[in-house]
């Protein structure tokens, strides 16, 4: 699915350069679930970004399918990120003057559709979020909780063949956050490829495969057995 080759990443301050990313190769596969860690200023936010097509300024190769996304203007880049890409971040980046089935809609609203088939979808996310009763709240009026669930919901109304997520769970407590990695976990069986960047490892077990990160180098890329009887269950 996706496809890194010698990426790096450097920022400059007036005369000196500090890289983030150095050489980086990855192969991200179909359906994998795929966890970043690494301590503070190792360059797993500087990974996401790239590969969520948020950040232009990086060096290598990157394809996603058959597609060389070097090679893309930023407009290309955007277009397919909204195409096929979904984010979730951790301060949840909800629209605080829409309402939570318009925060939802607005990801629908960069593709071709009818009006009443993204009232549907919409309908249908809610249903599937159980947050229907909060379709005409605003960010404001929810708990924290609450936001991470739209937020999560906006980022896979559109189906996307790829969710990122920085530290999803970050501002949650541990039932919320034991919430939404259930969810991770049942959108990944259902299809969905999923790389997060968390330092938490209860969340890193429900994946299945752990890339490292440290002073920019990938350190570690390690598979892992999940035993689905334990996660979440402690």
């Amino acid at each position: 699915m996706i496809e890194l080759k010698n990426v790096e990443r450097s920022y400059k301050t007036g005369h000196t350069e500090t890289w983030v990313l150095r050489r980086i190769g990855i192969t991200i596969r179909e359906g994998e679930f795929i966890t970043v860690m690494g301590p503070s200023g190792a360059g797993k936010s500087s990974l996401l970004n790239v590969l969520a097509l948020l950040d232009d300024s990086w060096l290598g190769e990157y394809w996603f399918g058959e597609t060389p996304v070097h090679t893309l203007s930023r407009k290309q880049r955007a277009d397919l990120a909204r195409q096929r890409m979904g984010m979730v971040f951790q301060s949840y980046h909800l629209l605080d003057d829409l309402t939570v089935a318009e925060n939802i809609d607005l990801p629908l609203s960069y593709k071709n559709l009818p009006a009443k088939e993204r009232q549907g979808m919409v309908a249908d996310i809610l249903d599937r979020f159980r947050i229907v009763a909060k379709k005409d709240l605003y960010p404001s009026q929810l708990s924290g909780g609450q936001q991470q669930l739209v937020g999560v919901a906006r980022a896979v109304v559109h189906a996307p063949a790829l969710l990122l997520a920085d530290e999803p769970t970050g501002n949650l407590h541990s039932t919320q956050a034991r919430d939404i990695m259930e969810l991770f976990r049942e959108l990944n069986r259902a299809g969905t490829t999923i790389v997060q960047v968390t330092h938490s490892e209860e969340n890193a077990r429900y994946g299945s495969r752990i890339l490292g990160l440290h002073d920019g180098w990938l350190t570690r890329d390690e598979s892992l057995q999940i035993n689905t009887q334990e996660v979440g269950t402690k």
